[in-house]
């Protein structure tokens, strides 16, 4: 079996400070055994304004974590980045950036994920409505990574309300799907939970949802909770608590194999055209 981990953090403006707790999160999953970490969303930087400023610093974040990876010889879903550029490199032109979370192995970045649904959407909170699509240009692409623990299919935060995605995702062989996350207080006091139990019982994958937890700055709350869900759609872990801390349960694809064959959901699903 795979010790699998889940991550909670107040991440702020300061890179320096959140890669401190970073380090230390990861320390504290290698020390229990753990294979693979799981980020939230913006882990690296939190702040409103400066997705510009911190995508020109991708390719250096992402060489930190690299090295992060190989001295701890762990796997890391690094939560999200902003990132200037595409996955073919070409240079986005209109002043947005993509929302990027990378599968980093031991011995290198093996995945890239560019978050495809983004957050346009009134929400009742002191922030009052949110337009992700103003500042970030969505992904097209669906990422499965391979790992030696099992196929893992990549999603961010939003991804978690639409339920084809996590389904295609399955279809390309994903066992685990990573939900790095940044809910608002609002929305995930509704619906986090939830949705981490929906996706995995839609897919029969374990859900890993790393999330952001408190304020960041004066204006934006997240829910926190970060939690992982088994394939029949049960939460294993979760927290409660404030502050960054760590979550951590084992997998077992032998068992979801089993879970699987007992009821074959890919094997049932027909599409039918309802007529009114």
């Amino acid at each position: 079996m795979t010790l699998l981990s889940v991550t909670q953090m107040n991440s702020q403006n300061d890179i320096e400070a959140n890669f401190n707790v970073i380090e230390s999160l990861i320390q504290q999953s290698k020390k229990n055994g753990g294979s693979l970490i799981v980020f939230p969303e913006n882990f690296a930087c939190f702040a409103a304004g400066k997705q510009q400023e911190t995508a020109l610093r991708f390719k250096e974040i992402q060489q930190r974590l690299e090295n992060l990876a190989h001295q701890y010889q762990i796997w890391i879903i690094a939560g999200t980045l902003p990132c200037p550029y595409r996955p073919d490199g070409s240079i986005i032109r209109d002043g947005r950036v993509r929302t990027v979370s990378l599968c980093i192995s031991p011995e290198r970045t093996e995945a890239r994920y560019d978050k495809i649904h983004l957050f346009d959407v009134q929400v009742g909170d002191v922030v009052g409505g949110y337009q992700e699509s103003k500042f970030f240009e969505p992904g097209t692409d669906l990422i499965v990574a391979k790992t030696p623990f099992g196929h893992i299919g990549m999603m961010v935060c939003y991804d978690l309300r639409f339920p084809e995605l996590a389904l295609q995702l399955r279809a390309q062989g994903a066992n685990i799907l990573t939900a790095p996350a940044a809910f608002t207080y609002t929305t995930g006091k509704m619906h986090w939970q939830l949705l981490l139990q929906a996706r995995a019982i839609d897919s029969q994958c374990h859900v890993l949802g790393a999330a952001q937890q408190g304020w960041h700055g004066d204006k934006r709350q997240t829910w926190g909770h970060a939690a992982i869900s088994n394939s029949l759609g049960e939460i294993l872990v979760s927290t409660q608590e404030e502050g960054a801390q760590i979550m951590s349960t084992h997998f077992d694809l032998e068992q979801q194999k089993f879970i699987r064959n007992a009821m074959p959901l890919m094997n049932h699903r027909v599409l039918v055209e309802y007529k009114s």
